[in-house]
């Protein structure tokens, strides 16, 4: 009974459990043509945490969700920036 209770306990207060899901909405002006949202799309999944993404080219925007343990929005705008589509977080 003790070695469950000390598990629990640790379970429930390890840092995985304060880790959030966060989405951000970035804007890509650069992309000017149907299939840019395609590279911005691909560059922003192979970041380690990103979980959803959703481009644009209408509207020019990335919507993603990451988990913020993990990443961060300067990590998913220096992505784009890498895959030559400066972006920039929308306030």
């Amino acid at each position: 009974m003790k070695k469950l209770l000390i598990t629990t306990l640790l379970l429930i207060s390890s840092p995985a459990t304060f880790a959030k899901d966060v989405t951000v909405t970035l804007e890509v002006p650069s992309m000017d043509c149907v299939t840019c949202p395609i590279t911005v799309e691909k560059a922003l999944e192979r970041v380690k945490g990103v979980k959803q993404v959703e481009v644009t080219f209408e509207n020019k925007l990335a919507v993603v969700t990451f988990d913020d343990e993990i990443t961060n929005p300067d990590a998913l705008t220096k992505a784009t920036k890498n895959a030559g589509y400066p972006s920039l977080v929308k306030s």
